[in-house]
């Protein structure tokens, strides 16, 4: 006990000490006048702060891109590109494969989970067996949305407004829903 007794009375002498020596340590004389103070302390960032943001190298830093001159893809990307409010979607999954309504939500939460962890807000909901709708608040990730969504097994088509992205070389949707049809048909008329 006195041994901690002695140890606490150590520690509040050294911290008065210390306390002494910062107190009473020379300060330097701050003027009162300071007009010919020059202050360069700020950095090119203190000095943006408050400003729009740019949009990055290639947009907005020159002229606009010449539209007439783009091929029709490289022209819906740019179009894509300048959406920045609120956008919504649908994704038609892959024809000929049975889901369950439990298999489609799991699909919507799993690529909503998946997006959010690359900073994209996009959510996805079940509307039927083989379509999801999104909904995005930040339009301006639209093209990162695409490319991931194309990227997915169970993806077929994604449509945008009236814009409709597949893999390259896939046939339309309806090209693919309509031969089934056709061979259901074929079937009925030869039975009769």
């Amino acid at each position: 006990m006195p041994r901690m007794m002695c140890r606490v009375a150590l520690a509040a002498v050294l911290l008065c000490a210390a306390a002494a020596a910062a107190l009473g340590g020379k300060r330097a004389p701050i003027p009162d006048d300071l007009r010919d103070v020059i202050d360069d302390e700020e950095d090119d960032e203190w000095r943006r702060y408050g400003a729009p943001p740019s949009r990055g190298p290639g947009r907005g830093d020159g002229p606009p891109p010449d539209l007439s001159r783009m091929d029709p893809a490289a022209l819906q990307d740019e179009l894509l590109r300048g959406q920045t409010g609120p956008s919504f979607g649908f994704v038609k999954l892959r024809p000929g494969t049975a889901r369950s309504q439990e298999d489609v939500v799991g699909i919507a939460t799993r690529w909503s989970n998946v997006l959010r962890t690359g900073s994209v807000d996009a959510k996805f909901v079940a509307v039927n067996f083989g379509t999801l709708m999104f909904t995005m608040e930040r339009g301006r990730d639209i093209l990162e949305l695409k490319e991931f969504i194309l990227s997915q097994d169970e993806a077929y088509e994604f449509k945008v407004g009236d814009r409709v992205f597949r893999r390259p070389g896939d046939p339309p949707l309806d090209q693919v829903l309509d031969k089934p049809q056709k061979k259901k048909r074929h079937k009925s008329r030869d039975e009769l």
